[in-house]
This record gives C-alpha cells, sequence and structure tokens, in this order.
C-alpha cells in the first residue's frame, strides 16, 4: 500500500476509535446484561458510512475496499465485540450479497437503504438441522406462476427481529442434489414471514440472534437473487468474504482483551513491582502481542486478496481459523491476569472471555475452516 492509503486507513481508524469511544462505551454493559439490541446505534453508524463499507457509492455506499472494513471491525471489536459482529453480518451477509448477486434493478432498491443504516440486514443460511450441511435445508421455494412460496425456518439468524431486509437461502430441488439452492430477498412485512425465539447466549448479547420463520410467503420473482439453483454457490462466495469479517471481529475482540490486560498488569503492584515484570505474565503478554500481529498479516493478506477480486477462500479460512482460536487463547489469559477481578463484572476481561467464542462458531466453525483449508492443499 502507498502512503496515501495508509493515511486513509489510518485517519479511517481513528474515526471509528472515537465513534466507539462516545457512542458504545458508555453503553455495554447495560446493553449486554438487558440484551438489547440498540437499533439507533446502526442508524448513526450509517450516517458515518459504515453500514455500507464497500458498497460503491452510486449505490450510496462509501466505496471502501477490504483494509478500511478490517480497520472499522477491529475498532468497534475493541470497545464492543457485539456491536462489531452486527457492523460485520449487516455489511458483508445481506448487503454483499445483493451487491454481489443482484442486478440493477435490486441494487438500486434495497443498497441505498442498507448503506444508510435505516434499514437492517439480515441473512438466513443456518437451519436447526443443517448447520454445515446447507444442501439438505428443510426450507423450500415453490413456483407460483409470477411468485415463489417459501416455507421452513432459519435460526441463530442476526437480526432475525430488529432485520427489515433478509437474504434467505432455500431449497429449490432435491434434498442432496447439486445446485438445489436459490437466494431471495424478503422483506419484513410480508404476509407469513415472521421471527421466533430470541437467543439468551453467553456472549456478543447486544447483537441479536433469533429465528426467520417463513409460513407460505409468497415472493415476487423479482426479489430472487441470480438464477435459480445458484443460492449455494452464492453463499459459499460470500462466506469467504464473511470470513474476513469474522478475522477482523476476532482481531478486535482479542486487542481488546490484550489491552485491557496489559494496562491492568502494568497498574497492579505485588511484592513492591507490577505484575507485569514478573516473567510468567510478561511472557503471556509477549504471547497475546505475538499472536495479534500474527492474525492481523493474515486478515490483511486475505484483504489484499479480495481487493484484488483474486481466489483467497483458502486465505480467509487462514486468517478466520487463527485469528478466532488466537482472540479466544488471548481473551483466556486476560481473565488470568487480572485474577478474581478478571471473574466480575466490574472489568472488561470476563465480557471479552464471553466474547470471543463466538468467532470460532460463527460463519463457519474451526472444525469447517480446517476442512476448507487442508481440501485446498490436497487437491
Amino acid at each position: 500500500m502507498n502512503t496515501e492509503t495508509i493515511d486513509n486507513i489510518k485517519m479511517i481508524a481513528e474515526t471509528a476509535r472515537e465513534f466507539a469511544e462516545k457512542n458504545i462505551r458508555p453503553n455495554i454493559m447495560e446493553w449486554d446484561e438487558s440484551q438489547t439490541f440498540p437499533k439507533d446505534l446502526f442508524h448513526q453508524l450509517g450516517e458515518m458510512g459504515f453500514m455500507g463499507i464497500v458498497i460503491p457509492e452510486q449505490y450510496g455506499g462509501s466505496g471502501l475496499g477490504y483494509h478500511e472494513y478490517v480497520a472499522i471491525l477491529d475498532e468497534i471489536s475493541q470497545v464492543d465485540p457485539s456491536i462489531g459482529l452486527s457492523v460485520a453480518a449487516h455489511n458483508s451477509l445481506c448487503t454483499n450479497h445483493i451487491y454481489e448477486f443482484g442486478n440493477e434493478e435490486q441494487r438500486n432498491k434495497w443498497l441505498p437503504q442498507l448503506a444508510s443504516g435505516k434499514v437492517i440486514g439480515a441473512w438466513g443460511l443456518t437451519e436447526h438441522n443443517t448447520g454445515s450441511d446447507s444442501g439438505g435445508m428443510s426450507t423450500t421455494a415453490v413456483r407460483d406462476g409470477d411468485d415463489w412460496i417459501i416455507n421452513g425456518a432459519k435460526n441463530f439468524i442476526t437480526h432475525a427481529i430488529s432485520g427489515d431486509i433478509a437474504v434467505v437461502m432455500t431449497r429449490t430441488g432435491e434434498k442432496g442434489a447439486k445446485n438445489n439452492s436459490t437466494a431471495f430477498v424478503l422483506e419484513k412485512g410480508m404476509p407469513g414471514f415472521t421471527s421466533g425465539k430470541k437467543e439468551n447466549k453467553l456472549g456478543m448479547r447486544a447483537s441479536e440472534t433469533a429465528e426467520l420463520i417463513f409460513d407460505n410467503v409468497r415472493v415476487p420473482d423479482s426479489h430472487r437473487l441470480g438464477e435459480v439453483g445458484e443460492g449455494f454457490k452464492q453463499a459459499m462466495k460470500i462466506l469467504d468474504g464473511g470470513r474476513i469479517s469474522i478475522a477482523a471481529l476476532s482481531l478486535g475482540t482479542g486487542r481488546g482483551a490484550y489491552k485491557a490486560a496489559l494496562k491492568y498488569a502494568k497498574e497492579r503492584h505485588q511484592f513492591g513491582k507490577s505484575i507485569s515484570e514478573f516473567q510468567a505474565i510478561n511472557f503471556m503478554l509477549a504471547d497475546m502481542a505475538t499472536e495479534i500481529d500474527a492474525a492481523e498479516l493474515l486478515i490483511q493478506r486475505a484483504a489484499t486478496l479480495k481487493n484484488a477480486k483474486q481466489k483467497m477462500t483458502r486465505e480467509g479460512a487462514m486468517a478466520k481459523l487463527y485469528a478466532s482460536e488466537a482472540c479466544v487463547r488471548i481473551s483466556n489469559n486476560a481473565v488470568q491476569i487480572f485474577g478474581g477481578y478478571g471473574y466480575t463484572k466490574d472489568f472488561p476481561a470476563e465480557k471479552f472471555y464471553r466474547d470471543s467464542k463466538l468467532c470460532t462458531i460463527g460463519e463457519g466453525t474451526s472444525e469447517i475452516q480446517r476442512l476448507v483449508i487442508g481440501r485446498d492443499i490436497t487437491k
């Protein structure tokens, strides 16, 4: 990257940092304990240009690249990973799916609303009995004249209740058959399209997670994204970019935990000196700092390939795998450094610890990432 690009990324990161400190930090524990999804905050994020980060300006987006996207998610997630998660899901899943696979009419209809933050996006792939086995989806779409009738349900869907627009993968062929999935855009208010139970989660509690339910929902064919049968291929391409999102979320979560632990270790004194000077603590901090830098380098490599529109399936999976697992280790060590205080809600370590685990599960578990990487290196 040239100096101008680096300076621009630093400026965007600083803007995101200031916004998070002012508008997110004062509310972290209130939102976490009440599981409040602060929808108004996302309208503000839209005004900042953070709800359509990689969407071109002609569709109301910011027209930025993936390095800027990573910087924004990193800064927000250092303050509150649950807000970072929702920003990531809105940008990389729903909004990006419409941009990547929608026609011009569809892009112009939905992207400006999503990029403004006035409309919140959801993305539905996972089902109760088909997590990674999306070829066996039970949610179906059946052609009926110029419309489609959709039935079924999706679970673990970010913004399922508060979202206004959802991109939903449906099965339009036989279970297990090739090219049996098709994507549609659904709008809240369509008869039969509702949300279900809100999940009571361990972490990421300010990021809303619930069911999407479809009971004979009539959807015009004009809401179909791409060709019939292309839904699974589309979803896999979207998840390639989504891995950068979760890796960036992991990076911010780990960095936030590390910064909190480092500050505490310097301030906490035992036996006449700060605990950061004790080798046991010093080595833990050294490992944490090293893992953060290693994760960031993997993420930046994937972002560079994504910006260049080059294949990055393996690189994205590596970034997501390493960053997410490092984030859990870093957050665990942060609790250990805080000692008894790390186990209380008066200090930030316990929340980073709870939030971190989602990063190894969401948008493809660590096991799935290893499967993706292993297949790529042995083909």
